[in-house]
């Protein structure tokens, strides 16, 4: 019997779309996916600081969501990236298909690149208008 196929392109957009969540971990690793978890914690993390700070910046309650997913970004640019028979040899050792990816993972990755790094540079910003300005320019 032959194991599902994992796609490589629908990995990379759940890691895009919510990679903050976990969900291209756990579609690729199964539930029990430490990294997935740790993902998953991050929305709990969120409810940790709102109840203990409620009078904090809505940026420093969201943080720990924030950072899953820049990392989820940057998870997708990984994921997209790995070479075909890479990709098989990991996650396809039994499926009996070959991947090919086609130009909508080109596309996703461009997007990715772009919406991740004006979000990396946000952040950033605001972490630094923060931190020395007490968010004097927003």
């Amino acid at each position: 019997m032959s194991a599902p196929h994992k796609n490589k392109t629908f990995a990379t957009l759940l890691a895009f779309l919510l990679g903050g969540t976990g969900a291209h971990r756990y579609y690729l690793k199964g539930f029990g996916d430490m990294g997935g978890l740790l993902h998953t914690a991050s929305i709990a993390g969120v409810g940790i600081v709102m109840a203990a700070a409620p009078q904090a910046d809505h940026y420093f309650k969201l943080l720990p969501l924030i950072v899953s997913v820049l990392i989820g970004f940057l998870e997708a640019l990984v994921l997209g990236l790995t070479p075909d028979d890479k990709w098989d040899a990991r996650y396809n050792p039994q499926s009996g298909l070959q991947s090919a990816a086609r130009w909508p993972l080109a596309v996703l990755l461009v997007t990715t690149m772009m919406v991740g790094a004006t979000s990396l540079i946000a952040t950033i910003a605001r972490l630094f208008d923060l931190l020395y300005t007490g968010g004097a320019y927003g």
